[in-house]
């Protein structure tokens, strides 16, 4: 892809991600506006508003996969991982503002519940090294999770990413954590 080409692909799905998150129903005349192209480039490349969420959706994903891998959730101490997790999603969430319960296609579904079951098994990980207390519901402190780094990126602009992960790991050790995690 030419460098003008891939500008302009990028333009599209950050302003998309934006106005769609903002208004589902933004006409991609209106993004194309917004981006400073034409919406013939839109049409080109995304022959529907449908097209261009899907497209944003995986970028999304994209960028949500690469935050779980360098947060090293498997194999970081519980603390470490879960802060640069935060750190990570609160900057590709503000990047990617779009919702992605809202996802259509079965492929970007199973990549959405993939990413959920790595959550689940480190904070089944954190149950066992002491970090969280046992007994909670199932997904309790996933779902906890997502909504506090949901907070911190799209309610809270004036937290930066670090300040954001900070508030999310000490509420969720505060309100959830064990023995280890109260330290």
């Amino acid at each position: 892809m030419r460098a003008d080409a891939a500008r302009n692909l990028d333009a599209v799905l950050g302003t998309g991600a934006r106005l769609l998150a903002r208004d589902p129903g933004t006409s991609i005349a209106a993004i194309a506006q917004a981006a400073g192209v034409d919406r013939r480039t839109v049409y080109r490349r995304f022959p529907t508003r449908e097209a261009l969420m899907a497209a944003v959706h995986t970028a999304k994903l994209d960028a949500c996969e690469e935050v779980v891998a360098r947060a090293r959730l498997d194999e970081a101490p519980v603390a470490v991982a879960l802060h640069r997790y935060a750190e990570g999603i609160i900057a590709a969430t503000r990047k990617w503002p779009v919702d992605l319960r809202q996802v259509q296609d079965a492929e970007a579904r199973a990549r959405l519940d993939g990413l959920l079951g790595r959550l689940d098994a480190f904070f089944e990980r954190a149950v066992r090294e002491g970090a969280v207390r046992p007994g909670l519901p199932g997904g309790w402190a996933r779902a906890l999770l997502v909504h506090l780094t949901t907070l911190a990126s799209l309610e809270m602009p004036e937290l930066t990413p670090e300040r954001g992960a900070d508030m999310v790991t000490r509420t969720l050790f505060t309100g959830i954590g064990g023995a280890a995690g109260a330290e």
